[in-house]
């Protein structure tokens, strides 16, 4: 088995589903945990001037989504078939976007407009989306297939994130998301 080394800031943020991947498949790998102070130096040496980056026998992948899709390929978690990996990617960006809206709220400077995307964020935009969402769940319980995939794995850890921050709908209201 390959050696991994995942290298990020000592923190959750796009590191945490490359983590998660790791966890639910019990592959083992190195968790580099970097401090700011550190990060200069290491900086001009990745791919992109970015982290998280994943060592797979000392060559280099960054990209966080695709980190998390080359783990979940290995472990088996990326959908059985081409359609069902097509359905992982599409709920990927789906939570995505989630997510990149969530990051729009919580990063506004201008408290007054804050407040009012705030608003819009937890009584509009997320109760529609999880409308949608609880659509795409199939009858198992899981969005793809009849186990675990990577597509689950993203829309737990991303949920976890805003849920830390924004008021999340009651995940009652929708059947398929509670299973």
């Amino acid at each position: 088995m390959p050696a991994y080394k995942l290298t990020y800031f000592n923190g959750r943020g796009t590191a945490e589903i490359v983590r998660l991947v790791f966890a639910a498949a019990g592959i083992a790998y190195e968790d580099v945990r970097l401090e700011q102070d550190k990060w200069p130096e290491l900086k001009p040496k990745t791919p992109m001037g970015q982290v998280p980056i994943l060592e797979v026998d000392g060559t280099m992948l960054c990209q966080s989504n695709s980190i998390a899709r080359y783990v979940a390929k290995v472990a088996g978690l990326a959908g059985k078939t081409p359609m069902e990996q097509a359905r992982v990617d599409m709920i990927m960006d789906v939570m995505d976007d989630m997510g990149k809206k969530g990051n729009a709220v919580f990063w506004e400077k201008d408290e007054e407009t804050k407040a009012e995307k705030k608003k819009e964020y937890e009584e509009t935009f997320l109760p529609q989306f999880f409308t949608c969402v609880n659509k795409l769940v199939g009858d198992s319980g899981y969005f793809v297939g009849n186990e675990l995939t990577l597509a689950d794995i993203t829309y737990f850890n991303t949920t976890n994130l805003v849920g830390n921050y924004f008021k999340l709908p009651n995940v009652d209201e929708f059947s398929g998301l509670k299973k």
